[in-house]
């Protein structure tokens, strides 16, 4: 019982010792390129799905409008293109960020066009709120209920035609409309 009581109790000061001593000595994956944490995906990812079950509203209060897809299509290309490209170009940015950002204008493994298969407010709650640990920013102080929801409803029809004119540009796009040159 001695020895047991002794393990025990060596135990309780040596694990938290061993992972302090691993943090300090400068190895653990900290940049964007290293191979995560054992689970580092499920300790988001769960706690984040069970957050969404309880927060999301699911109905959005405004409608598919064209006047809400164009305001939706302009917040877009000054917020997210960086990030989460357009159709037709990727985010080197978005591609090269630990987890990488979702490009939403392209097909992924599930069948879906970026976010599109997920409820409207699920996407909602993920702009106003952020997600931690993936480099996705919280809106909801930069950006006005309205304008979040005119994003999410674009957003949720990536596949259908928009507006004339209100499809998010490229920047490479704008420059050279203007005749703007920009450098890579």
């Amino acid at each position: 019982m001695r020895a047991f009581l002794l393990g025990v109790i060596l135990g309780v000061i040596a694990v938290p010792v061993g992972i302090y001593v691993y943090f300090r000595n400068g190895t653990s994956p900290v940049a964007v390129a290293d191979h995560p944490y054992p689970f580092e995906q499920y300790i988001v990812r769960i706690p984040l799905q069970a957050r969404l079950e309880t927060q999301v509203q699911q109905v959005p209060p405004i409608e598919p409008t064209s006047a809400n897809l164009t305001a939706g299509a302009l917040t877009y290309s000054q917020n997210c293109a960086v990030c989460h490209g357009v159709a037709g170009h990727s985010s080197q940015i978005g591609e090269h960020m630990y987890p990488s950002a979702p490009q939403l204008w392209e097909r992924h493994r599930n069948g879906a066009v970026g976010v599109s298969k997920d409820p409207p407010g699920e996407t909602y709650w993920k702009i106003a709120n952020g997600i931690r640990l993936t480099g996705m920013p919280a809106f909801g102080k930069l950006l006005n209920k309205t304008q979040i929801w005119q994003l999410t409803l674009l957003l949720s029809q990536p596949g259908k035609p928009l507006p004339v004119g209100t499809a998010p540009k490229h920047k490479r796009e704008d420059a050279r409309s203007t005749g703007a040159e920009q450098k890579d």
